[in-house]
């Protein structure tokens, strides 16, 4: 019988999250026909949980661990560690190393796009368009004027890596910056500082299976916050419109950009992109290459909308990944 590990869990205020993500998805497959376990990653501690809620320490260098005195090694592991170290390629290396599949794109992958800033600049490579952008390293001078001038009011000041929109502020004049980036530099030693967008946002769901990269019906998303903040993501203070209600032109164009994003930074697995309508034209806030998969998230949704079975679904990816 084939092992396979959902690893959760991770070191950044996202923890809390992603332990929803695995949880579910591990419900979802553990009476299948391979032998399933959580893998906890935790600061100093990761351990294996089976489905009767036994706990097993997990040896870091290896990822082995032993039941009943036998060395268990894993075939294919889940990766659903939102933030660091599962989004920002630092487990993916260490799988990668040991010649373990994994759900997720390769570690390089995953270090630049969990990097807003590289992101970005990569994206407009593409040929994607942007919202003005400015990097802020901790300890660094930061000219009110200048950000007033090149950026402008309102602004979003945010971590340059982290999600869930931990750290995000949205900034209306000089004299609320300064506490902005105190926040934010809670989360990150580096901050992203971008010009607001007004419009409508989407949130555009895309995977691979078998050879084809398929795109999931748009969700629209209508805050009752200022933005789309953890509350609006996880706490219910948002309307979620999936299959979203765009004009077709619209529809066509957001999807075009998801597809050619997912494909020229070589994604893999399941990943969720995040954009802005300007004038018509979808501008691109941010992809997560390991979207949340709890139950108020929007992934669940968007398979639902297109009449997919998410168990199926991963199932799949897993024998895929097998081969």
């Amino acid at each position: 019988m084939k092992i396979v590990g959902i690893a959760y869990g991770g070191f950044t205020s996202e923890r809390e999250i992603s332990l929803k993500s695995g949880n579910l998805i591990f419900n979802l497959i553990k009476d299948s026909k391979f032998e399933c376990f959580k893998i906890d990653v935790s600061k100093g501690d990761f351990k294996v949980i089976d489905k009767f809620e036994n706990s097993y320490s997990l040896n870091e260098k290896n990822f082995q661990f032993f039941k009943n005195d036998v060395c268990v090694s894993f075939d294919y592991i889940i990766n659903l560690i939102h933030g660091s170290p599962g989004e920002d390629g630092k487990i993916t290396k260490k799988l990668e190393d040991l010649g373990i599949s994994h759900s997720t794109c390769n570690s390089s992958i995953a270090e630049l796009t969990f990097n807003k800033k590289k992101c970005l600049e990569l994206v407009e490579k593409i040929g994607i368009k942007t919202a003005k952008n400015r990097l802020i390293k901790k300890g660094q001078n930061v000219n009110e004027k200048e950000i007033k001038d090149e950026i402008g009011f309102p602004c979003f000041v945010k971590p340059n890596q982290s999600g869930s929109s931990f750290g995000i502020s949205k900034v209306y004049s000089k004299k609320e910056l300064k506490p902005a980036l105190e926040k934010a530099l809670k989360e990150d030693n580096e901050i992203l500082i971008e010009s607001y967008l007004s419009g409508r946002e989407v949130t555009v769901g895309v995977y691979k299976l078998n050879g084809k990269v398929e795109v999931l019906p748009i969700t629209e998303i209508v805050s009752e916050n200022d933005f789309f903040d953890y509350k609006a993501k996880y706490e219910g203070e948002s309307d979620e419109i999936t299959p979203a209600k765009l004009p077709i032109d619209l529809e066509i164009n957001v999807k075009k950009d998801a597809l050619n994003l997912y494909t020229n930074l070589n994604l893999k697995g399941i990943t969720r992109t995040e954009f802005i309508f300007k004038k018509n034209i979808p501008y691109f806030l941010e992809t997560n290459t390991i979207p949340g998969m709890t139950e108020k998230s929007i992934i669940p949704q968007q398979f639902k909308a297109a009449n997919k079975n998410l168990k199926k679904i991963i199932l799949a990816m897993i024998n895929e990944g097998l081969k």
